[in-house]
């Protein structure tokens, strides 16, 4: 299948956009969504985003309403044709920092020497799913290697199902799963052993476990035909769940005080921060899976728009201050 192209000549930035009310980093869904919710705000808006999304290896993608099954990379052309529609900016780079001026604005470069300011800033980089370096998987991912049931479930109903254990979350990603098919094999690899009371679980479902740790996924005529354990033993498998650990992209936070903090459920790491994306750092908010590692494709475009809404509320404030002091 043809990928479509999200590249499109911009004309060079005016005199009057080289300072925008906010820049984004990361034009994702969320990024996207916040950049569209401030351009109907009449705020001036600047994405960057090198438009390599985390889910461009799927052909498709689901439960975002009104748009399931669309292509990514479709879904995210659509999106920044509707944010240049407001006046907002894409620019086709990699931020590679963000720095804070004197006069309390922000510089953002990009990785070919370009420099961008703005009042505020968003960071919506999305994460890196971090698994284990076992061949077949980074091959196979996000077609038949996938890690989230509600994304792929339907699409993968009724197949043979290998859950790769490499967590305690393995017994529960494992029960979840049967929800979608009645043929799962929990490969403990190296997840602890069940509990007696999981194992009971598990058999009462249905679901196999297979001790020994996993040395590659057979792959065959582009699909997956098994799991093959170190000692030599394969078993026929169609589909393989994984649990990864999701590594938010915060390299650019860092150096401006942004704090971390782990992932509630213990999968992750992810940027601390208010339910607004405010981080508490002024003028630097965050959206999408830096702010929640577990969210999907709604969820951060919600959290985009609702990150442009408090950044809107942000520059309102201040922007009466400025007004207030200028009075005679």
């Amino acid at each position: 299948m043809t990928k479509p192209a999200l590249t499109q000549p911009e004309s060079p930035l005016d005199e009057a956009m080289a300072s925008v009310d906010v820049a984004i980093a990361g034009g994702g869904l969320a990024g996207l969504a916040a950049a569209l919710t401030l351009g109907r705000a009449r705020r001036s808006v600047l994405v960057i985003d090198a438009g390599h999304p985390r889910n461009a290896p799927a052909a498709h993608m689901h439960g975002y309403l009104t748009r399931d099954g669309k292509n990514p990379l479709e879904m995210l052309r659509l999106g920044r044709e509707e944010v240049r529609g407001y006046g907002g900016r894409i620019v086709q780079e990699t931020v590679a920092s963000i720095t804070r001026l004197e006069d309390g604005r922000f510089q953002l470069t990009t990785g070919d020497g370009a420099g961008y300011r703005s009042r505020r800033v968003l960071v919506a980089t999305g994460l890196v799913d971090r698994y284990p370096d076992i061949p077949g998987l980074h091959e196979r991912w996000g077609r038949d290697v996938v890690h989230c049931p509600y994304c792929f479930g339907w699409e993968l109903r009724d197949g043979a199902l290998a859950v790769l254990g490499t967590s305690p979350h393995a017994v529960m990603q494992a029960l979840m799963w049967r929800q979608w098919t009645s043929d799962v094999v929990l490969f403990q690899h190296t997840a602890p052993e069940p509990t007696p009371e999981q194992a009971a679980q598990l058999a009462a479902r249905g679901i196999k476990v297979v001790t020994g740790e996993v040395e590659a996924i057979e792959i065959h005529d582009d699909h997956i035909t098994g799991v093959r354990l170190t000692l030599g033993e394969v078993h026929p498998r169609e589909v393989v769940a994984i649990n990864p650990w999701f590594e938010a992209r915060t390299d650019l936070l860092g150096p401006l005080g942004v704090k971390l903090t782990d992932h509630p459920m213990g999968i992750g790491r992810q940027v601390q921060a208010e339910p607004s994306g405010f981080t508490g750092v002024p003028g630097i908010w965050v959206a999408g899976n830096v702010l929640d590692v577990t969210a999907g494709v709604m969820q951060s475009a919600a959290s985009g728009v609702t990150a442009a809404a408090t950044l809107n509320a942000d520059l309102t404030l201040e922007d009466t201050t400025h007004a207030l002091s200028a009075q005679p």
